[in-house]
């Protein structure tokens, strides 16, 4: 999920004011197998829960030297892991975000093309 900022999309430079799928980093993130989400524009309460994953995974880019391209990727997998699984969020009442979308799918399972599962223990029921 990314804002609305020209570096992600072309929604506000195209004529239909919608994205075209075809900006760069859209192509890049299907070629990833990527799901690539925009939050709705003016929505400030979405961009609030991106930004700050976005800004605590900079610093850890910026705090380390990387010897290769597939060490930088084993450190930013890690740390989502880590995000998602064990870091509880103000914003999401004090859960993690596995925590609170598994609430969520419970809730409203038809939201949902894949079960949500907690990558840390890998449960399967």
């Amino acid at each position: 999920m990314t804002d609305n900022g020209t570096q992600f999309t072309d929604r506000f430079t195209s004529k239909a004011k919608e994205p075209s799928g075809q900006h760069v980093f859209d192509r890049e993130c299907a070629v990833l197998k990527i799901e690539h989400r925009l939050i709705p524009p003016r929505q400030h309460q979405t961009n609030a829960m991106v930004e700050p994953f976005n800004g605590r995974m900079s610093e850890v880019i910026q705090q380390t030297r990387f010897a290769s391209l597939a060490e930088l990727k084993a450190t930013m997998e890690n740390y989502l892991k880590i995000y998602n699984d064990h870091i509880p969020q103000k914003a999401l009442d004090h859960e993690t975000p596995i925590q609170a979308m598994k609430k969520w799918q419970d809730n409203e399972p038809e939201l949902f093309k894949k079960r949500v599962y907690d990558l840390a223990r890998l449960d399967i029921c």
